[in-house]
């Protein structure tokens, strides 16, 4: 048993060098969420705590991070996160796409799903009250209604995203 837990060890101390790479993506400011839709204070700061680490170019790595396997998993969430649903990408997307995420948002926001409770765990700060809740789905909500709908956008589409 000495010896499994011994290669153990050894492997894990070897794999500490092995990272994933952390590197904020190169972005457009100019294109982001909060610059392209100009919220309010209290939003543009919930929209910080709760949502931009894994939804954004402008991740703020804890220092768990240079654990492994903890960075592993963690950088794999920040990917998902990125990949559903760039916010620092906003802009750059097309009325369709931006409809079809608010709406997500709202719905996910109103159920609770976001944040993630793997985010909230070590993320205190991230735990939204009611009001929170209210407040981005509120949000969200009026970026859904000011995008002026597009052809198309009466089918409700859950299992594949618009296109852009």
């Amino acid at each position: 048993m000495k010896r499994v837990l011994s290669i153990l060890l050894i492997l894990l101390g070897i794999a500490q060098f092995i990272r994933p790479d952390t590197a904020l993506p190169a972005h457009d400011p100019a294109h982001d969420l909060i610059t392209v839709t100009q919220p309010g204070a209290a939003v543009t700061d919930l929209l910080h705590v709760a949502c931009y680490d894994c939804h954004s170019s402008e991740t703020r790595y804890p220092w768990y991070v240079n654990i492994t396997p903890v960075n592993w998993w963690l950088q794999h969430h920040v990917n998902e996160g990125r990949e559903e649903f760039n916010m620092s990408e906003w802009g750059r997307h097309k009325a369709k796409w931006q409809r079809h995420k608010a709406e997500e948002a709202v719905e996910l926001v109103k159920k609770g799903e976001m944040p993630l409770d793997s985010y909230t765990w070590t993320h205190s700060d991230a735990l939204l009250t009611d009001d929170q809740r209210a407040m981005l789905t509120t949000y969200f909500s009026g970026l859904m209604a000011a995008i002026p709908p597009q052809k198309g956008d009466h089918e409700h589409r859950r299992e594949h995203e618009p296109e852009d």
